[in-house]
């Protein structure tokens, strides 16, 4: 169901008390009013802290600086007369025990009374006495229908023409914003050169930006790597580029679901992030980073709001990448936190959108420490697979070395011997590669020439990788993923060969 008719039950089973978490006050007022004309046409009573109440000749500007004296009028109304009083940025004053204490009594005395009471809100702060009173729906932010009428408006007013994919193309880049913020930036469009046009696109991005920015929770992370530049991994870019047409209507023609994600896991530097970025441009889908860590707050009650704010944005950009990096950091061992039990709310709001969730949200999440990880996040049905991402082979690390100086010395690569590089290379990860390439190039420069296989053979040398470092964490990844745990995402890697043979072996 939608805002409107989950509003309209809540009415009708006479829920006294209902929180309203929304920075769209004004749309969220045009819904709540067309919802109160479906009801029988019931009275709305609005009201601010600066200006008390509005729009009701007999009580204009009553109750104005006073929220006690606000809920006060709600007694003096006729018992039978059906009302919504809409009480604006009232979550500032539910600390006060005797506002606190009027609205429980309010809560008790309205279920026998066709009245409402909307607490209006830019965020959502419940204090702990009101927990049961309160009843929260959200107010998402537009869709594509609605979207798509605001813009056809605005043609029609501008004498403007715009049809079939550049119509879609100019909704679509404006799913996740405010319909204030699409009426503002179609304004400053028409405002530039007259019309809305499909060259305003990029114009919308930038809003959009703008906004993911300003929630400090997620960011829009602009992707221009290619399947192309990951060296090895064949089972994980074949899996990839099964699905590239997978969020498309003829896909939903055809009975495909929508891709749920995946979770890679392995060790560090081997190209986990760099996918998630590859998976976004090969898609042409937005690309979306959340640090986990961002999500926790202070004040109580707000992780679990700003993880409601995530998923509610995160499901307005939709189709999108939803990239979460390090998994592991953010949830590890939260049973013992000393948090009040904050984190696994968190995580339990977030596993439950992980396993539920009907958007075309596609997860990438990336862990090193698969040993941290609670259970409950590798089962089935959170993500459509789980790749184990391990050490290149001989092979790969060629491939690696051969994307890395394709890019750097694209017109001299055939100077470099890829197969010895290779071969000297052994443990090495793929950030490691890079870091050695960095390092000979600056050897390289400080003599002013250009940097040979020697000099990149040399910067190997100085380097010690991680594989030997932490032998025996790569170890034991090697061993959960050999278990059968995961996917393997390389055909010919160490470990892949390995489980082959045991396969191979009579009992």
């Amino acid at each position: 169901m939608g805002f409107s008719e989950d509003f309209e039950l809540l009415l009708r089973a006479r829920y006294p008390l209902i929180y309203i978490p929304t920075q769209e006050e004004e749309r969220a007022e045009v819904a709540i009013a067309t919802s109160a004309k479906k009801q029988g046409n019931r009275a709305i009573y609005t009201w601010d802290f600066v200006d008390g109440y509005q729009g009701n000749p007999t009580d204009d500007g009553f109750a104005r600086r006073n929220p006690l004296q606000a809920l006060d009028l709600i007694n003096k109304l006729p018992t039978s007369a059906p009302a919504i009083f809409i009480l604006r940025d009232f979550h500032r004053f539910l600390d006060d025990v005797a506002v606190s204490r009027k609205l429980r009594n309010l809560a008790r005395e309205l279920k026998s009374q066709p009245k409402n009471i909307v607490l209006l809100s830019s965020e959502l702060v419940i204090p702990t006495d009101l927990s049961e009173a309160l009843n929260v729906l959200d107010f998402p932010l537009p869709n594509a229908a609605e979207i798509g009428k605001e813009v056809e408006q605005l043609l029609t007013a501008t004498n403007s023409r715009l049809e079939g994919k550049a119509l879609d193309d100019l909704v679509r880049s404006c799913q996740g914003l405010s319909m204030e913020r699409i009426r503002r930036v179609l304004s400053r469009a028409i405002a530039t050169h007259g019309q809305v046009s499909a060259d305003d696109v990029d114009l919308i991005l930038e809003e959009k930006r703008q906004t993911i920015r300003q929630t400090q929770i997620l960011d829009f992370y602009p992707a221009k790597e290619n399947i192309s530049d990951i060296g090895g991994l064949d089972n994980l870019k074949d899996w990839l580029l099964r699905r590239g047409g997978a969020f498309s209507e003829r896909a939903r023609q055809y009975g495909l679901p929508h891709p749920r994600g995946l979770l890679l896991a392995g060790i560090q530097g081997t190209g986990k992030s760099l996918t998630a970025k590859a998976i976004s441009h090969h898609w042409h889908l937005p690309l979306l980073r959340l640090d986990v860590g961002r999500l926790f707050a202070g004040l109580v009650g707000e992780s679990e709001s700003r993880t409601r704010q995530m998923i509610q944005l995160a499901e307005a950009l939709a189709p999108c990448i939803l990239w979460i990096d390090e998994i592991d950091k953010a949830f590890a061992g939260f049973e013992g936190r000393g948090d009040s039990g904050t984190t696994s709310r968190v995580f339990g709001t977030f596993i439950t959108w992980l396993a539920e969730k009907q958007s075309p949200v596609f997860v990438v999440a990336t862990a090193n420490n698969i040993q941290s990880l609670p259970p409950e996040i590798l089962r089935k049905g959170r993500f459509d697979e789980v790749f184990f991402v391990g050490l290149p082979t001989t092979e790969e690390r060629q491939d690696i070395f051969s994307v890395h100086l394709s890019r750097l010395r694209p017109h001299n690569l055939s100077i470099y011997d890829l197969e010895r590089l290779a071969y000297e290379t052994p443990d090495f990860s793929g950030a490691e590669i890079e870091q050695c390439l960095i390092e000979a190039m600056h050897l390289g420069f400080s003599q002013n020439r250009d940097f040979t296989t020697d000099d990149i053979l040399e910067s190997a040398s100085q380097i010690i990788p991680l594989a030997r470092t932490a032998q025996e964490q790569v170890q034991f990844l090697q061993e959960w993923a050999a278990s059968g745990k995961a996917r393997l995402a390389s055909k010919h890697s160490t470990l892949s060969l390995r489980i082959q043979r045991q396969l191979q072996q009579p009992d």
